[in-house]
């Protein structure tokens, strides 16, 4: 199984970037081009048979697979950056961290009222990013067809801020098991 194969080539490191978490390091997949292919393929499961208008993508590792989505698909790739890393006029949305807030922006104009995007991130954790990055595409006119993420941490229950957005993980951490669980495969839209 392909997930099989992409959960081997993430790697895990205790205590990273602080005492009592365990970091999913995924550069070990990104040097491996093939286990890289599997992961693209797995990403663009719930794309396929939609229709879409772009692939929106969140800031820093969510470029890396979004512009590999993109390219796939023909589709352009919209980013989603941190607060003040676009030069021109931006829409914007914050969200709480565990001691400060954060942003994302979005250039204004990048998209039109009524596109069909598909978000993509490389981690679900407790969805703060995920659902500013929702709340930004919307506030653009775009409507979200789906969240795609190639890792879902599930005991942070992420997916709750998401409530009324569809949202596929290729690969699931959970409290009862630390090893990776393979998602099942994405429904048909």
């Amino acid at each position: 199984m392909s997930e099989e194969q992409i959960a081997a080539c993430v790697r895990s490191i205790p205590d990273f970037p602080k005492p009592g978490i365990l970091f999913r390091d995924i550069t070990p997949l990104l040097r491996n081009h093939r286990v890289l292919r599997l992961a693209l393929e797995a990403l663009l499961r719930p794309c396929r048979n939609r229709e879409l208008s772009a692939v929106a993508a969140c800031d820093a590792r969510g470029f890396i697979f979004g512009s590999l989505m993109a390219w796939e698909l023909g589709l352009p790739l919209v980013l989603l950056r941190k607060a003040g890393k676009l030069p021109a006029a931006t829409h914007r949305a914050r969200y709480q961290l565990e001691y400060d807030t954060a942003g994302l922006e979005l250039h204004q104009g990048d998209l039109g009222s009524g596109e069909r995007v598909v978000l993509v991130d490389d981690l679900l954790a407790t969805g703060g990013t995920a659902e500013a990055g929702c709340r930004l595409l919307r506030l653009a006119g775009a409507e979200v067809s789906a969240c795609i993420f190639l890792i879902e941490l599930s005991a942070l229950q992420g997916r709750r801020r998401l409530t009324g957005t569809e949202v596929h993980s290729v690969l699931q951490y959970g409290p009862e098991d630390p090893e990776t669980q393979a998602a099942p495969p994405a429904p048909s839209p």
